[in-house]
């Protein structure tokens, strides 16, 4: 699973470093190639410096001889859904997808300076900050709910931090799409956040699953640890983890200044069966919401669609081929807005936006009218030079 640290040194979760080579980064057009950004097991992150318009982009790269099929269907889907959803305000935005000329698939995404990967390790973060980034990670995950994805790899360091202060969530797709040859990595990786009927392989990602995954992360942001690690040297191994999970017995928190309320919003959030959890990722947010009213705060507002949004034909899930020369955009003005549904022209599909698209038949009458009119001034000059000669 692909961890980002956009600190410039790379960071895994988990205690296993990725055995792949980090890929070359590939030459795209429009974009200078700065530095990497970071590495894990099926994905590399890039810093790359746009052209037009000037700003630091991240590009997510798989490598160029992928020849898995799970991987590539949701790289393609991962890149289609977030070119709907990237408008979220909480979730990462995506300016372009496209294979690169050596071949390698990548992905154009906002350039986030930071990250909670390591933060809550080192920091007190403030419970009325958690509750904030809870709603917000609350808000992201139920509108992808609401496109029908499912993230599958909640945790801090999936989410980044934008230039100015806001936490969004990124990696939609990738960890989530490897086939079941590669579960053991995942699962090396991921576990310390996932819910006990996935780590027991009953499930590979539901939406009880993911409000599993928020109340953990809520959870290590306050803790300063994941919810089942422990701080005795040799006690966090995976499958140590695995058997605390999949026991599911909740452990309060310790600090003070957590109020009874949340502890009762995660101890239910993560029950151990998963019909006794919070029905979605927006009811554990209306949940957060509750406390933050309940201590005086202004509660952090519900950004979610009006109406669930079906992706149908415009994002093909079991899409796994090398669609070269297809980009997928996001307008830079959409940035941080929300999308209204229902007029003719969100419907247009992706293939109707790239860059190569031909241009309207209107225009090709232009080189017909420039023929005419040579033609006429050709003509003009024989009857002249023939005036001359007989004159």
């Amino acid at each position: 699973m692909l961890v980002h640290n956009w600190g410039g040194t790379s960071v895994w979760v988990g205690g296993e470093m990725p055995l792949r080579t980090p890929s070359a980064p590939p030459i795209i057009p429009g974009l200078t190639y700065i530095r990497p950004l970071g590495s894990g097991g099926f994905a590399d992150v890039y810093l790359y410096h746009q052209d037009m318009p000037r700003r630091d982009v991240a590009v997510k790269v798989l490598p160029r001889d992928v020849d898995d099929a799970d991987l590539l269907r949701m790289f393609n889907a991962e890149a289609d859904v977030l070119a709907h959803l990237s408008a979220h305000p909480s979730i990462v935005t995506v300016y372009q997808a496209s294979i690169s000329a050596d071949g390698s698939p990548y992905i154009v995404m906002e350039y986030c300076p930071g990250s909670l990967a390591q933060r809550y390790r080192v920091e007190r973060i403030p419970v009325t900050e958690v509750l904030d980034i809870g709603v917000r990670m609350a808000n992201a995950v139920e509108s992808a709910h609401r496109a029908g994805l499912i993230h599958r790899d909640i945790k801090p360091s999936n989410i980044l931090v934008t230039r100015f202060g806001v936490p969004v969530l990124a990696d939609f797709g990738i960890a989530s799409a490897l086939s079941l040859a590669h579960a053991d990595d995942v699962l090396a990786m991921s576990v310390p956040w996932s819910a006990p009927e996935v780590v027991s392989e009953r499930t590979g990602g539901t939406i009880a699953s993911e409000v599993w995954s928020l109340a953990a992360t809520v959870y290590s942001l306050i803790a300063g640890r994941s919810p089942f690690e422990r701080r005795e040297r040799g006690q966090n191994s995976r499958d140590h983890l695995q058997r605390r999970i999949e026991r599911a017995t909740y452990v309060p928190l310790t600090r003070a200044d957590v109020p009874d309320a949340l502890q009762s919003v995660l101890a239910r959030a993560m029950s151990r069966d998963p019909r006794l959890r919070f029905g979605s990722a927006l009811e554990f947010g209306e949940a957060l919401r509750a406390i933050q009213v309940e201590a005086g705060e202004t509660p952090t507002a519900v950004e979610v669609p009006v109406d669930e949004w079906e992706p149908g034909s415009e994002v093909d899930f079991a899409d796994a081929s090398m669609r070269a020369g297809t980009r997928v955009r996001v307008g830079y003005e959409s940035a941080r807005k929300m999308r209204q549904r229902g007029s003719a022209r969100d419907a247009v599909r992706d293939e109707d936006t790239e860059i190569s698209h031909p241009a309207p038949e209107r225009r090709r009458s232009l080189p017909w009218l420039l023929m005419g009119v040579g033609t006429l001034v050709i003509a003009a000059l024989v009857v002249a030079i023939v005036a001359v000669w007989t004159g």
